[in-house]
């Protein structure tokens, strides 16, 4: 009987270690760095759209960590310079996986990478937050949208420019995935409203000579220009146009940002529409706060895009989803990020079902600063449909393979 009190005395002193060996093992697990992949181009012609998301996210991520990190730990930024290249991207994203032990990826800058990326990250059941306003005709478990879907942007903006600018329509665009599926949407809407598609042509992405296009333009002479230009070539294909007088055919662009604005002071602006769901005029405070800070870490002449918004925002939601499912996990990551709500720069944002965006749908116009004034807005978030109504499911697949097929040549969007 003396033995017993020396036993128990044993088996507290050894549940005490064991206790305090797991609280030091939980103490060491949750100071283990998160590590966000990001998933952008630092190099090629992709480079200077993509920078600045990849600053948006390492901004939002220093916010979170001066808050005290996410649960418990802080956040850890492994950047990957895709090069402007949708197979390195494939490859870079598989080893960010693997090898990196990454526990989320933001990125890709065009649809192209996104396609190639997408298997990837459905093969090992991980999550991709993609940032750019897009064709649609896509919806994966694995990858939250968080630009506009179609009825977000392109359909809308058709409608408008039909009933404010005519009928008579000139498409032009990269030759990539993106404009020629817009361009295809584009051309049910006009058969449906009866307007009249007078040209439709396209460039290599990054291309810069634009003047036999500029000379169709002055001879077709169209109600307004429907631009899917991607990048830097919008500011070679602004000039040629204004060169050739041709100031007064007003152009809606369905790839541009403030970042590729760069309209000459000479250039008629108020020719200039874009279709967005965010500018950086928006009025309002959260929006203030979000220009104020991003102008404090890059800068006062910084121009703020939609896809750096889309970016920050994608981080947050993916933060209060981890902070629900209290794991980092993707697969529990995935059944509650689509309860998120939240009031971003734009107005206030959520994640449906599809994993696209409910979003507001903002119209500009073209001011002499450089930005955009806002001229038509919907007073709420509107639900996405990344599948446009006017055609079933299977139809849409079948047109997404070819126009995918037809734009591989050159395709980075």
């Amino acid at each position: 009987m003396a033995l017993r009190p020396k036993i128990i005395f044993s088996a507290v002193f050894l549940i005490v270690i064991l206790a305090l060996l797991f609280v030091q093992y939980y103490k060491q697990s949750r100071a283990v760095p998160i590590r966000i992949g990001i998933l952008h181009s630092l190099s090629g012609i992709m480079a200077e759209n993509e920078k600045p998301l990849i600053d948006t996210l390492l901004m939002a991520m220093d916010e979170i960590n001066d808050k005290g990190g996410l649960l418990g730990r802080q956040l850890e930024a492994v950047i990957v310079d895709i090069r402007s290249e949708p197979d390195h991207a494939a490859q870079e994203v598989e080893r960010l996986i693997k090898e990196e032990k990454i526990d989320v990826i933001f990125g890709c800058g065009t649809s192209a990478c996104r396609k190639a990326v997408k298997p990837v990250v459905e093969k090992y059941n991980h999550i991709l937050f993609y940032p750019i306003q897009y064709e649609g005709l896509e919806q994966s478990e694995n990858i939250i949208y968080t630009g506009s879907t179609p009825n977000q942007q392109i359909i809308p903006g058709v409608v408008w420019a039909l009933k404010n600018l005519g009928s008579r329509i000139y498409l032009v665009g990269s030759d990539t995935i993106f404009p020629r599926t817009a361009n295809f949407i584009i051309r049910d809407i006009a058969n449906a409203k009866g307007a009249e598609i007078v040209a439709e042509q396209y460039q290599p992405q990054g291309a810069n000579d634009f003047d036999e296009i500029i000379s169709q333009i002055d001879e077709l002479r169209p109600d307004v220009i429907l631009s899917t230009i991607n990048g830097n070539s919008n500011h070679a294909f602004f000039q040629k146009k204004h060169q050739a007088g041709l100031d007064d055919i007003p152009i809606i662009s369905f790839s541009i940002s403030e970042k590729n604005l760069a309209i000459s002071p000479y250039t008629n602006v108020k020719s200039h529409y874009a279709v967005q769901s965010y500018f950086q005029n928006l009025d309002n405070p959260i929006n203030h706060s979000f220009v104020g800070r991003i102008k404090q870490r890059l800068g006062p002449l910084q121009p703020i895009t939609t896809s750096m918004e889309a970016s920050y925002i994608g981080l947050y939601l993916w933060t209060q989803a981890v902070r629900s499912a209290e794991s980092t996990i993707p697969a529990l990551v995935y059944k509650t990020i689509s309860q998120q709500t939240m009031k971003a720069p734009q107005g206030i944002v959520s994640v449906e079902s599809s994993h696209h965006l409910r979003k507001r749908i903002l119209i500009g116009q073209a001011n002499s600063k450089g930005h955009f004034d806002i001229i038509w807005a919907t007073d709420h978030a509107i639900r996405p449909i990344p599948f446009p109504a006017f055609r079933n499911r299977s139809a849409w697949d079948k047109i997404i393979t070819r126009l995918s097929n037809e734009g591989k040549t050159n395709a980075v969007q």
